[in-house]
């Protein structure tokens, strides 16, 4: 494959990607009342959705056991770092 396709298709799943980390940036996702721990978390989630199904549909790698377990144990941390613990207790 050329090398300026392989630069025009990583960057535009950069771009895609960008787009969805929009709603996570500080300037709005504070405003909405996100901490930037939850923004954070935001972010690194889209990231890592977003590669996977890149590695999925266009490297054609294999989605094996492993790795929906991690997945699931990403998605656990993503409900305790959302959980509406009071403060002080």
């Amino acid at each position: 494959m050329p090398l300026i396709k392989l630069i025009l298709i990583s960057w535009g799943i950069a771009f895609f990607e960008y787009l969805f980390m929009v709603p996570a940036n500080n300037r709005y996702g504070l405003q909405e009342g996100y901490s930037p721990f939850q923004l954070k978390t935001i972010q690194e989630v889209i990231s890592l959705v977003i590669f996977a199904l890149f590695a999925v549909f266009f490297l054609k790698e294999p989605l094996r056991w492993n790795y929906l377990v991690a997945f699931g144990l990403i998605i656990g941390a993503v409900y305790f770092m959302f959980y509406p613990f009071e403060k002080g207790k």
